[in-house]
């Protein structure tokens, strides 16, 4: 089964501008994400889709592969779909530029479910840990079935909770991990805009459920930092030395 990790590096973010380059304990976090995801499928597997080329002469100096898309894409699914017509394999791998601390194991987790849940789009999730707020609209909260079937993705807190005092829910976290076929891509990237709930919640997933394709969500085993802002990039660095990495 050929597989491709293919990394999104917009520059123009809009809560965080030129994010894919911001030093992470003096290293680019697109390379720290690119490392840690070569650990999974190989470093020549590992293609990073930018628009821009500071990010693609930045990921080439450290020895990656870096292919421009356009300025244009919705969203990283959409960059991962421009990458997928120049590069042919089986697997499609969505690994999000703002995760440094990405574990291999989990990535690999991802990977292996593809086999067993045939037709469906693949993606993490976590329980939000203790100090993570369910009404951080920074964080995508999740919604399964009984089967890890995806229900819907928010940025409220979900389940909603209806009476003060009940217990209250464990609230689960997207983290930003993906696996596609070339179809799924395509059936999402050729669409000219975002579906109704995707706008509105600026979560490119549930394009992918207004299509009718399902998601199949699986457990994440490692912790998950995702950089949205600039104040994210302390905690990050914290966990690496608490983690001696």
């Amino acid at each position: 089964m050929k597989v491709v990790a293919v990394i999104p590096a917009r520059y123009k973010s809009s809560r965080f501008p030129g994010k894919p380059l911001v030093k992470i304990s003096g290293v680019p976090m697109i390379i720290r994400v690119a490392e840690r995801t070569s650990l999974a499928v190989g470093k020549e597997n590992v293609v990073i889709g930018t628009e821009n080329e500071e990010i693609k002469r930045v990921c080439e100096a450290y020895g990656y592969k870096a292919l421009i898309t356009s300025d244009s894409c919705l969203t990283g699914t959409d960059r991962v779909w421009e990458i997928a017509q120049q590069l042919e394999a089986d697997v499609y791998v969505n690994v999000q530029g703002d995760e440094p601390i990405v574990d291999p194991a989990d990535i690999h987790h991802v990977i292996n479910e593809v086999p067993q849940s045939p037709g469906y789009v693949i993606n993490g999730m976590k329980s939000l840990s203790a100090d993570e707020d369910p009404a951080n609209i920074n964080i995508p909260k999740v919604l399964t079935n009984s089967k890890g079937e995806l229900i819907y993705m928010s940025r409220l807190p979900i389940p909603g909770v209806k009476n003060i005092g009940v217990t209250t829910p464990v609230f689960k976290k997207q983290v930003c991990i993906y696996a596609f076929s070339f179809d799924a891509l395509k059936a999402f990237g050729t669409q000219e805009k975002k579906g109704n709930a995707e706008f509105y919640e600026d979560i490119e997933i549930l394009r992918f459920l207004e299509l009718g394709i399902p998601v199949k969500m699986v457990e994440m085993k490692s912790p998950s930092i995702a950089v949205d802002i600039p104040e994210d990039v302390s905690r990050v660095e914290l966990w690496l030395k608490k983690n001696q990495l």
